[in-house]
């Protein structure tokens, strides 16, 4: 077992404390928080102990850990660890300033210890079947794609100030997936974008509906759907388009039981929040941390990713505010 430590106890640190508890190839030995009482609860719930950076930082034996903390702790703390020798599974984002984030560069050379971010999309078992029907020609040479990414509420407004705008807190898990299905980089975008939801959000300077566009290099086109709200659940849908045919991916439902009556047909709901409908790919994560660790396979995501998707977000940005497409 490959002894680990984990540094934020909030939302995504239960998830993943939780999954490397229960993983038989991971030992949960600390929990870092600076909130005592967050802390003491994962820990207790996890069988972990609670520690500070230094402890972890120090101890020899810790080989990997897992950076969960907040956002704007993410990259001192994930340069803290790999300088430390520890191998690091980061939450997305690694930053949120892309500029600071390429002024690192240096401390994720091929000599330092690894790093895997956490894009939790490409690790669904859906995407992941989807990705393999367009990569293997099932529905020919891949055309056009389009990516309905829908949160079924807004979040609190107090989110809002810290959380880097729709763009790098919410397209970016799009803005990761679409050139990795495309199979190729996005080299222009354009974006559209309002406030339709929840005044409050425009008041604090961001939006929480929004259009895009994306164009690779070779012509094929992405379009992407976000909105904060959609009243029925976690809608995420995936359509590849090629010249033979067409790939989808579907909402997930909690059993595929339909009842049919004089009002018509009634299905069964899906999931309404990430952390259900993904739970399975937080799973997978951990599961390819372990062989990262292991030495049997290399991060899937990593710095190049976080700094691929961060440009297309601020890209995104600057489209909106000038009504112009963004050549990258």
């Amino acid at each position: 077992m490959f002894k680990i430590a984990q540094l934020g106890a909030g939302r995504m640190g239960g998830v993943h404390a939780g999954n490397s508890a229960a993983h038989p190839s991971l030992d949960l030995a600390y929990i870092v928080d600076p909130r005592a009482d967050a802390a003491d609860r994962l820990a207790s719930r996890t069988g972990a102990r609670v520690a500070s950076l230094e402890d972890v930082l120090s101890d020899a034996d810790v080989k990997g850990v897992i950076v969960a903390s907040a956002t704007d702790c993410h990259l001192d703390h994930v340069l803290a660890c790999l300088g430390a020798g520890k191998a690091v599974f980061c939450e997305k984002p690694l930053d949120l300033n892309l500029t600071r984030l390429l002024a690192s560069a240096d401390h994720f050379g091929p000599q330092a210890p690894a790093l895997f971010v956490a894009f939790n999309r490409r690790f669904d078992r859906h995407v992941r079947a989807l990705k393999a029907r367009i990569d293997t020609g099932t529905i020919g040479s891949l055309e056009t794609l389009h990516v309905v990414n829908h949160d079924p509420e807004s979040p609190p407004a107090g989110f809002i100030p810290g959380s880097g705008g729709l763009f790098k807190d919410f397209t970016i898990h799009d803005l990761d997936l679409a050139p990795w299905l495309l199979g190729e980089k996005v080299v222009e975008i354009f974006a559209w974008a309002s406030c339709l939801v929840d005044p409050e959000i425009g008041r604090l300077g961001d939006v929480d509906t929004a259009k895009l566009v994306l164009r690779t290099g070779s012509g094929r086109l992405c379009t992407l759907s976000n909105s904060r709200r959609t009243g029925y659940g976690y809608d995420q849908r995936i359509e590849a388009f090629g010249s033979k045919g067409m790939a989808r991916m579907d909402n997930e439902v909690r059993s595929t039981v339909s009842v049919w009556g004089a009002d018509g047909a009634q299905a069964d709901a899906f999931p309404y929040a990430f952390m259900n409908r993904y739970a399975g790919a937080y799973a997978a994560e951990l599961d390819h941390f372990a062989q990262v660790l292991a030495g049997t396979a290399k991060p899937e995501t990593g710095y190049q990713a976080s700094i691929d998707a961060l440009a297309l977000a601020e890209a995104a940005a600057l489209s909106v505010q000038t009504g112009q497409p963004v050549r990258m």
